[in-house]
């Protein structure tokens, strides 16, 4: 029987109940729905809105059904309109009329507001773990290649030398800002809707405090309409996410040019590897190139959230059904993603010798060359005229920097010196750049150990 009978006589056209019923995917909240039913009937006990008596046989009803759910014993009726329908009807059939009494104060506008709100929290946990063991892989190869010097681009040209350990560190950087967020956004979910019923409370004394304490909540809405009806929570973990992916992504994209031939950076391990149906030498990074694609499927679904409230009346609407699929699928998405990327960082293999060759290739220390002449008092913009003139001359004749002789760089600005060798070494020109947030060796190992004591933190105050 629908928990709406009575108003309406005859049943549903089957194809109305196809489009109406979500017991085929919110099945997947059942643990927060009987989490949030045990807690609604614990306080209704407490504040003698229900025999206390009673109270304890809902609790022990709920409990039954959780532990036959989780062992496989109870399985789902997908004939149900949604969880919270088959779970009331599980539990009057078990225990009687007094399974009846759990609706008592509620609706499932504010109970459906909640089971998504204490799921998203649970899923917002495993993706923060996610996002610690991705950072933590960054960095662990990041500090292995503190000394691997390597071209860093604008608009893909050779542009600056840097570090692999440079690079990896800016990604993990990404991936931190993702991680703060979504604490952040935790904290905005961890709010109990219960009480606000439909739409405009209840005259029950319930007590929306002890509530939001039993469920482990950290505070409770103060606004009714609001409460029912705010997906805000939904939206942000999905732009949450949507920015994660967008980092994932480049880091995709960064690891799919690297492996290609053309770079010959690093290749990805067999494991981590597909090949090609008809071209036996293909070794392909499809694992990066599924990372970019998923991408947009987050996205979409960002898309699809956004469209669906941006019209939406106060206080529920079936419409903000939808909402569920659709976050579904994207933390689904985010986690299996960042599962991915741990085990594809630590098992590829680098090849530093060819980065030392790409950086030598580009001219890349042509900023340093420039930057000497001004440090022996020439103004930047004249040492920027001569270096250039020095890259053109380079250009014309197959040589590097390094390989220009002495004469020749008077030729283009008579304050060179024997030292402007060591100022357009590599090497050289990685450590000079020690500024906190530069290439050099030291500078990266700190970013790394700041990186490692926030992740530290932020594990310590998640455990709290």
């Amino acid at each position: 029987m629908k928990l709406w009978a009575g108003r309406l006589s005859g049943g549903l056209d089957e194809t109305l109940s196809r489009l109406n019923n979500s017991i085929g995917f919110d099945q997947r909240m059942w643990r927060q729905d009987i989490g949030g039913s045990i807690a609604h009937a614990t306080m209704l006990g407490e504040q003698g809105i229900i025999d206390s008596c009673e109270s304890a046989k809902i609790v022990a009803g709920l409990r039954g059904i959780y532990e036959d759910l989780d062992s496989g014993k109870l399985e789902f009726d997908l004939e149900a309109e949604d969880i919270h329908t088959f779970i009331e009807a599980e539990l009057t059939a078990r225990i009687g009329d007094t399974g009846k009494r759990l609706h008592t104060g509620r609706s499932r506008n504010d109970q459906v507001a909640l089971d998504l709100r204490l799921y998203l929290m649970a899923e917002i946990d495993a993706i923060s773990d996610g996002l610690r063991a991705a950072i933590d892989a960054l960095l662990t190869v990041a500090q292995q290649h503190l000394n691997t010097v390597m071209p860093g681009y604008t608009h893909l040209q050779r542009a600056q030398p840097v570090t692999l350990a440079h690079c990896l560190a800016a990604y993990a950087h990404m991936l931190s800002r993702d991680l703060d967020r979504l604490t952040q956004t935790r904290a905005r979910t961890a709010v109990s809707p219960l009480g606000a019923g439909a739409l405009a409370g209840t005259t029950y004394p319930l007590d929306m405090g002890r509530t939001a304490q039993l469920l482990g909540m950290e505070r409770y809405s103060l606004n009714s309409l609001d409460a029912v009806s705010d997906r805000d929570f939904v939206l942000e973990l999905a732009f949450d996410l949507s920015a994660m992916m967008m980092h994932l992504s480049r880091l995709a994209e960064e690891v799919t040019l690297w492996c290609s031939i053309e770079f010959g950076f690093m290749t990805l391990s067999d494991t981590f590897s597909t090949g090609s149906s008809i071209m036996p030498q293909k070794k392909n990074p499809d694992i990066a190139e599924l990372l970019r694609g998923k991408a947009a499927r987050v996205y979409g679904s960002l898309t699809t959230l956004l469209a669906m409230m941006k019209g939406m009346p106060l206080a529920y609407n079936k419409d903000m059904q939808e909402d569920k699929e659709a976050i579904f699928d994207t933390v689904d998405t985010a986690r299996l993603c960042l599962d991915v990327v741990p085990g594809m960082l630590t098992t590829a293999t680098f090849y530093p010798e060819r980065m030392w060759k790409a950086a030598g290739e580009g001219f890349i220390n042509a900023t340093d060359c420039a930057d000497y002449l001004v440090g022996k008092g020439r103004p930047f913009r004249d040492a920027y005229r001569a270096v250039g003139q020095l890259v053109a001359h380079c250009i014309e004749t197959g040589l590097t920097l390094s390989c220009l002789s002495l004469d020749k760089y008077r030729q283009a600005d008579p304050l060179f010196d024997c030292d402007v060798f060591d100022a357009v070494n590599l090497s050289a020109c990685v450590h000079r750049r020690c500024l906190p947030c530069g290439p050099a060796p030291e500078a990266v190992s700190a970013q790394i150990e700041a990186l490692r004591q926030q992740l530290g933190q932020s594990i310590t105050t998640q455990g709290e």
